[in-house]
């Protein structure tokens, strides 16, 4: 539970003041991903952890590149000495590697980063999916049609958040059935 609460710790300090709403996310991510311990075993910790830190490269102090999922576990790494379990699963998580395609950064966010176990991406990319901006829980179709409402159909997110909103709904999915099957 210690990593738990070293990742609020740290989300709190880099997103609570210059973006409030994105800390309310986050919050809300993490909530999301405590309802999962009954799934995810020995894996829960890891997984909130990486919740409570997916979309610290939002934070201005850490936004180089422009896409937050590659900043900030860049920021894990280097500067946190993160495990790398957790780094991998804030690179890639929700779908990045549209977005990281669509910016040109793909090969930087293969090269720098693995990718995760699928059931623990899945897991983080439920827990961000269905929670909005102000961090209430939403289903997963209300989530995506929220992004696209917020982005102009040309902007790089949209079309990202477009392409990707399939892979999307069935990690959602996948999570929502391991759910049911625990009861």
């Amino acid at each position: 539970m210690g990593h738990v609460h070293w990742a609020r710790d740290l989300a709190r300090e880099l997103l609570e003041r210059p973006l409030p709403r994105r800390w309310a996310h986050s919050q809300g991510v993490a909530e999301q991903a405590r309802s999962l311990r009954g799934v995810l075993g020995a894996h829960a910790d890891l997984v909130e952890a990486s919740a409570w830190l997916h979309d610290i490269g939002y934070s201005p102090d850490l936004a180089t590149t422009g896409f937050h999922p590659l900043d900030g576990a860049r920021y894990l790494r280097e500067v946190q000495k993160a495990d790398e379990a957790l780094v991998s699963l804030v690179a890639y998580h929700s779908c990045a590697v549209v977005e990281a395609e669509e910016r040109g950064l793909l090969a930087p966010l293969k090269d720098e980063f693995d990718a995760p176990p699928d059931d623990l991406l899945d897991a983080l990319t439920y827990s961000d999916m269905t929670t909005g901006p102000d961090g209430t829980h939403l289903p997963v179709e209300r989530r995506l049609s929220e992004i696209l409402e917020r982005y102009a159909p040309e902007d790089l997110v949209h079309r990202s958040i477009t392409r990707s909103s399939p892979l999307l709904t069935v990690s959602v999915r996948a999570v929502e059935r391991r759910l049911a099957e625990a009861g």
